[in-house]
């Protein structure tokens, strides 16, 4: 499988503390991969780089093999927050993504088109002319899936989407997101505090270690999915993560 996101020996700092210290490693096309570690080691930070929000001191970041300051087009963020506007309905949140990215290259008709496919793929069909506060943190959250999905990215960069979310919720938007990975094989960048999570859902799982932050080790999961988080080979990938994060508040 080709890489999509490659990161070379990257270095970053900030008022003069090492955030990165020559971090390296890839990204496949397609693949869903996990970032997890110690809080504060710069996982969310790793996302910006990646979007080229954060320009690195050092080394070198490129998306689809073109640099990353080239390739903000295949790129869409879903963050903690759904971040809709409360006075734009579920569909009209949706146009308003496609709106600030391609501007006036598509109708109106197309977007609103576009919006109604991605609210029904993400089971929202109904709910499309709802406002915000009419959904649940959870409904809020699909809006905000379908808005990245109406870009056309190639790369969905996710900072811990479901932490806001309750349990119950988390975990059936965890079975809703692999589905939609399926679905539309979008390569998908999923940071998270959770090593559940991840171990849920990732194809690979990226460890980062403490400040100067490198890469640790890279976890491959070749389980099926749904996978069963009580069995003994998921206990075991579990307790491996805990001890190479070795932060006794990572759960």
């Amino acid at each position: 499988m080709n890489a999509i996101v490659e990161l070379k020996d990257i270095s970053v700092s900030f008022s003069g503390e090492t955030v990165y210290d020559r971090l390296s490693f890839d990204i496949r096309d397609g693949e869903f991969l996990c970032i997890v570690g110690q809080s504060g080691c710069g996982k969310s930070t790793l996302l910006r780089v990646i979007g080229d929000l954060l320009k690195v001191d050092s080394g070198q970041v490129t998306v689809g093999q073109r640099p990353a300051h080239e390739a903000w087009d295949d790129i869409a963020y879903v963050f903690q927050s759904p971040r809709l506007l409360p006075w734009r309905n579920a569909q009209e949140n949706v146009v308003l993504g496609q709106q600030l990215r391609f501007g006036n290259k598509r109708t109106r008709a197309e977007m609103e088109t576009t919006a109604q496919s991605l609210l029904e793929l993400v089971g929202l069909g109904r709910d499309r002319l709802k406002m915000p506060s009419m959904l649940s943190g959870g409904e809020r959250q699909r809006v905000s899936i379908a808005r990245a999905l109406a870009v056309e990215p190639r790369i969905i960069l996710m900072d811990e989407p479901f932490s806001a979310l309750d349990v119950m919720t988390r975990h059936k938007m965890r079975r809703e997101i692999v589905d939609l990975w399926r679905k539309t094989g979008k390569t998908i960048i999923f940071v998270t505090h959770e090593v559940d999570e991840a171990v849920e859902l990732a194809d690979r799982i990226v460890v980062l270690s403490s400040k100067p932050t490198t890469v640790r080790e890279i976890v491959e999961l070749k389980q099926a999915r749904p996978r069963d988080l009580e069995a003994p080979e998921m206990r075991a990938v579990h307790e491996k993560l805990r001890r190479l994060i070795g932060d006794p508040s990572v759960h």
